[in-house]
């Protein structure tokens, strides 16, 4: 019995010190409220950017800063400029959904603002800083690609335009690089109507980037092994052509000699199409 009112009153005690816990911590949040509101959304938005601008400071707390003016002061003009700096804080950290969520936010709310460029280009931002590997997904690149793309085109004359255009021109280059690297793999391994393809989207698709050269050297390669030596002479043609100071082109041309072959237009392939577009100047 004595031991049953033991247990009884641990269990009594247990809940007394949860009931005396949760109400400690919602006094505290309720006196952190309270003092928040104490202070000006002029005084939280600067305590917020003193906040990112300490090395010993820690970002959440200018992040809870800069969410205390929005939530406090909703209309007014420091809750604007609040809501662009979560989004920077927001990537700053890393979180790059966050600070998507909080650009986007922005641009809803204040599409027309001098702020509104860099919202953008920050959600743009959030994609490209996400875009590390060529082994990874690319999903990020297109997209951004496209945020990027909003960029340059809505705000030309802005100072994030140039900036943008870089980054769009290293992104698509990134898309080139994955299926140069899924190619030489198929290539490889003697797949080479995979390989082709893979090829073929560089030189039509991405022939401003820096893969182009070694595409079409790999189209030599992969059609002389089919003994398709049209298309091998036709994509040489187009490399002696382009790139003739090229390393690759040269690659192409040992390959093409030993065979009797050279470096030629011939056929009605797509290889041949380009050829009469981009060297004739042959578009109907």
């Amino acid at each position: 019995m004595a031991g049953g009112q033991s247990g009884k009153a641990l269990r009594m005690l247990g809940m007394v010190v949860l009931v005396a816990s949760l109400a400690a911590c919602s006094a505290k949040k309720q006196n952190d409220t309270e003092a928040l509101s104490d202070l000006t959304a002029e005084q939280l938005y600067k305590r917020g950017e003193l906040a990112l601008q300490n090395r010993k400071g820690k970002n959440e707390d200018a992040l809870a800063d800069f969410q205390a003016v929005e939530q406090l002061y909703p209309y007014s003009e420091w809750a604007k400029r609040a809501l662009i700096m979560q989004a920077f804080t927001e990537h700053k950290n890393k979180k790059y959904e966050e600070a998507r969520i909080a650009a986007q936010r922005y641009l809803d709310f204040y599409p027309g603002d001098e702020d509104a460029a860099y919202a953008s280009y920050l959600l743009a931002l959030s994609y490209y800083d996400q875009v590390d590997e060529v082994g990874r997904d690319q999903g990020l690149t297109y997209q951004a690609l496209q945020a990027l793309r909003v960029v340059i085109e809505q705000y030309p004359d802005s100072e994030y335009a140039r900036s943008a255009t870089l980054k769009f021109d290293l992104a698509f280059d990134h898309l080139a690089a994955k299926d140069m690297e899924i190619g030489r793999y198929y290539l490889k391994r003697g797949n080479y109507t995979a390989a082709i393809n893979r090829f073929r989207s560089v030189v039509q698709d991405f022939q401003t980037t820096t893969h182009t050269a070694e595409a079409l050297h790999r189209l030599v390669e992969a059609y002389l092994a089919l003994g398709l030596t049209d298309e091998a002479q036709t994509a040489g043609a187009i490399l002696g052509y382009n790139y003739q100071s090229s390393p690759f082109y040269q690659d192409s041309f040992n390959l093409l000699k030993k065979q009797g072959l050279a470096p030629e237009a011939k056929g009605t392939s797509w290889l041949s199409q380009i050829y009469r577009q981009t060297i004739k100047g042959e578009w109907l």
